[in-house]
């Protein structure tokens, strides 16, 4: 870990900068957002982006502050009032990519390569393969249909410029007179048919997406031109820490942060790293830590009933009946996307490994004579086979780890070759992917080997080259297989198909969530933590509410099963292309997002509320992107109009329609337990270690689907928070939240030392027959922290009966929403603690004054 040079935030929120959500509308809510509780406003990419963007990842110049926002002076003004009221602010920044935009000019670096070429001072910008065929052009695949079939709407205007529609591009020197075929051969870029992106493109890109080209910040020269602007606000005291986007594009993640921690004097800085499973942040990095994405997989997990989930996941299976690689097991659905992604969508990035592979193969006696097909094999096989995002071999503190790792799935992929000499070619890519010598002989078959401990300071180019792009390739695959492809393969609980979640064991028992609490504060105890974003698929209350299956699974299995005919979305049935039976996989996915949202479809609302109004507004548009990102019957590039509509049909007659009555029956009916879930998510997110950021709205009763759902502007109120300030009790659960939320809030504003890095956490287990329900933990001896799990079933066995927590030892203990008071050192019946509320907040009436 490395300690911020600069106070640490307490804790922040952030704001969905858009058009319709300016600078001078983030400034009108800063006394609010002062008033809430946080330390610093966390503002999304502020620098000058595609026109109309609702997100602000596709910069197109780093030198400007985005106009649509406001520009610097709007910028300087919000930090101004946001200083006024004690508040600093934090900024996403995006150093991985740039947009292709349409307009290519408005990307001025991008529009002096395309004109230029190779020479152009700015080709050492972007992440081009310049000899990857295309006669030495860059493939830019932007044209609706073939080559031949749009000749005829180029043009040639005034200003010298090539004209396609809409769009323009820049002319090579000298060719502006040429005749259109001879002119087009003569440019430093081939225009070419969208579709050829997937095998022909070579630039490297954000994951799938043609329009973001990859960025060479490993460039000291690139990292000065597009991290200035940036970095003059942090000198000046506009910006005081940073979110960096996508680390695991980049080359060298950790020498890309300890250059910005250079550049940056050490402000506080969260990287956006996907954790799996038991993988660590690595120790080397010069951060603060993660945005949280693991910290919503431990405490989303303590709210998944362990012996629920296995029996909602007969009653799925019944439901579906899925192939056990299309969603009826969950390794075998991730290893099928893997592979589908692997060989179509990134089949591009995979040829360029092929290539450089090849190259180095050829230069070396031992092993040697690898096939391409073998070494495509090969790199295929271990890739599919990684469990994390990218192994780092760069970073020689991970050379144990990643070697370890890799040898388990080289083991593997040898067993997809028929001939053992053949699949040597594994040896050869596992060596080069680990960033050490030429691979010779068979490997150890299990824990790796001890070649990983070889030198890593060869100066081949091509070897460490092929180290870096097998790096981005594994982090782009397991982004679009896992997150964009088999969560929506397997939605048997569809709370647990999260950014970092692990839908195959979604239960977390409270050790588990203690454990990582305890490492977290002892090393990176200012890292983010994380609830909701703008990229969750579902907001934490959304979340909340669809948790509450796990515990009831056959009341889930009977409301399905009382619509009959109408529980069914009935694709066949209708006979869209004369194909298969209805799609029950769909229809069980749309019931569990129409429970979810269970809230107006205008917007943010309780969250305890059955679906109302216009639902199909917002339920439609994310059950159809579930079913293109599943790419089972239908996707984005080859999209099935016809089973498109006859999903959305079915939405509007069966989740959104006059069938769902019992579906709001059940709302109702877990109204107390999914209140249970929505307050104990947000009590442990604002009290455990590591600094929680409030995504906007969330402060309220919150619910949202994946985006676009979730980028909406911001709402606030402003009102509800002053009446509770004054006594008011609260109406709903949108009140006890904001209530709750805003103690916390202020509880860590004004003792910021019980929560930050010299702070202590420790565990308090309740004892009784219902302990297990009970998640409390102590920070610093000065704060407690009750929480309520599996409310359901804790009511299905009783109650707590005579299940009794020891308060800490020292003075008396003030519940901060009541005010009531017990002695320290007692035990008290958690029936009793719990009586008014499923959440407890305690101060230690000992620590006043200090």
């Amino acid at each position: 870990m490395t300690q911020p040079s600069s106070p640490s935030p307490t804790a922040t929120y952030r704001l969905q900068l858009q058009p319709d959500f300016p600078f001078a509308a983030a400034e009108r809510a800063v006394p609010h957002l002062a008033s809430l509780g946080v330390s610093h406003l966390h503002l999304s990419p502020v620098l000058e982006s595609v026109p109309g963007s609702t997100h602000g990842y596709d910069v197109v110049d780093h030198t400007a502050v985005r106009a649509e926002l406001g520009g610097e002076q709007g910028l300087r003004a919000l930090a101004a009032t946001a200083r006024s009221h004690g508040l600093g602010l934090i900024v996403d920044i995006v150093p991985n990519h740039m947009a292709v935009p349409e307009q290519v000019w408005r990307n001025g670096p991008l529009w002096e390569v395309l004109r230029n070429g190779p020479k152009s001072p700015y080709a050492r910008w972007f992440d081009i393969d310049w000899d990857a065929g295309h006669g030495g052009r860059v493939l830019l695949p932007v044209l609706g249909g073939r080559l031949g079939e749009e000749a005829r709407h180029f043009l040639v205007d005034d200003d010298g410029v090539l004209c396609y529609h809409d769009r323009i591009f820049p002319l090579r020197p000298g060719t502006e007179k040429l005749p259109t075929a001879r002119l087009l051969e003569a440019q430093w870029y081939r225009l070419a048919w969208w579709r050829l992106a997937r095998s022909e493109l070579n630039y490297r890109r954000f994951f799938t997406i043609s329009e973001l080209i990859g960025v060479r910040v490993e460039d000291p020269e690139v990292f000065e031109a597009t991290h200035g602007t940036v970095l003059r606000l942090i000198r000046e005291g506009v910006i005081d820490g940073l979110r960096i986007d996508h680390p695991d594009g980049l080359v060298d993640p950790g020498g890309y942060l300890a250059r910005l921690r250079e550049g940056t004097g050490g402000r506080w800085t969260v990287v956006e790293k996907i954790l799996t499973g038991d993988e660590r942040l690595p120790e080397s990095w010069a951060c603060a830590g993660t945005t949280g994405y693991d910290a919503l997989r431990h405490i989303d997990g303590l709210f998944v009933c362990p012996q629920g989930i296995g029996r909602l996941f007969s009653h799925y299976r019944d439901f579906v009946t899925p192939l056990a690689d299309e969603g009826g097991d969950w390794e075998e659905t991730v290893r099928r996307a893997a592979y589908e992604v692997v060989t179509h969508e990134l089949a591009t990035e995979v040829e360029r490994l092929v290539r450089t592979a090849v190259r180095i193969s050829a230069r070396f006696p031992e092993p040697g004579d690898h096939a391409p097909w073998a070494l495509r094999q090969a790199i295929r096989e271990l890739l599919v086979r990684l469990p994390v995002y990218r192994p780092y071999a760069a970073d020689a503190t991970r050379a144990v780890p990643d070697g370890a790792m890799l040898g388990r799935a080289a083991v593997r992929a040898r067993t997809a070759f028929r001939v053992p000499e053949e699949a040597r070619a594994v040896d050869l890519i596992h060596d080069l992917a680990l960033g050490v010598g030429a691979g010779g002989a068979g490997h150890d078959d299990s824990d790796g080997d001890d070649r990983s401990q070889d030198t890593r300071g060869d100066a081949d180019p091509d070897r460490a080259d092929f180290a870096a792009r097998f790096a981005q390739t594994a982090s782009a695959l397991h982004a679009k297989s896992v997150e964009d492809t088999a969560f929506y393969r397997y939605p048997v609980l569809l709370s647990a198909c999260e950014v970092g979640g692990d839908p195959g064991e979604p239960a977390l028992p409270p050790e588990a969530f203690h454990a990582y609490c305890a490492r977290i504060q002892r090393d990176w105890p200012v890292t983010g933590t994380v609830l909701s974003t703008h990229d969750t698929k579902r907001s934490a209350d959304v979340r909340a509410r669809i948790a509450v299956l796990s515990e009831c699974p056959d009341r889930w299995r009977d409301v399905l099963g009382g619509m009959a005919e109408g529980a069914m979305c009935g694709i066949g049935v209708k006979g869209v292309d004369g194909a298969g039976p209805p799609d029950p996989m769909v229809s069980w996915l749309a019931w569990q997002t129409a429970f979810g949202l269970g809230a107006l479809a205008d917007g943010p609302a309780e969250v305890g509320a059955p679906p109302q109004g216009d639902s199909w507004a917002r339920v439609g548009p994310a059950v159809l992107k579930a079913v293109r990102e599943a790419g089972l019957r239908t996707s984005w590039t080859e999209p099935n109009p016809d089973y498109e509509e006859a999903v959305a049909e079915f939405i509007r007659s069966g989740p959104c329609g006059p069938t769902a009555a019992p579906l709001t029956a059940l709302g109702e009916e877990l109204a107390p337990h999914i209140r249970a879930n929505v307050l104990g998510a947000a009590l442990l997110h604002l009290t455990m270690p590591g600094v929680p950021d409030l995504y906007q709205g969330t402060e309220l009763g919150y619910a949202a689907l994946v985006d676009p759902d979730n980028r909406r502007p911001a709402r606030f109120r402003p009102e509800l928070l002053a009446e509770l300030d004054g006594g008011a009790a609260p109406r709903d659960l949108s009140g006890e939240k904001l209530r709750l939320t805003a103690a916390a809030l202020r509880l860590r504003r004004d003792r910021p030392q019980w929560f930050g890095a010299t702070a202590s956490y420790e565990p308090v287990y309740a004892e009784g027959p219902a302990a297990e329900h009970c998640v409390a933990f102590c920070r610093s001896g000065r704060v407690l922290t009750v929480v309520t799990r599996l409310s359901l079933r804790l009511v299905e066995t009783g109650g707590w009966w005579d299940t009794g927590l020891r308060l800490p030892p020292g003075g008396s203990w003030r519940e901060l929403l009541t005010g009531r008071e017990l002695p320290g050192g007692a035990v008290v019946g958690l029936s009793e603690l719990l009586e008014a509320s499923p959440v407890a907040l305690f101060v230690s009436e000992g620590a006043e004054g200090e």
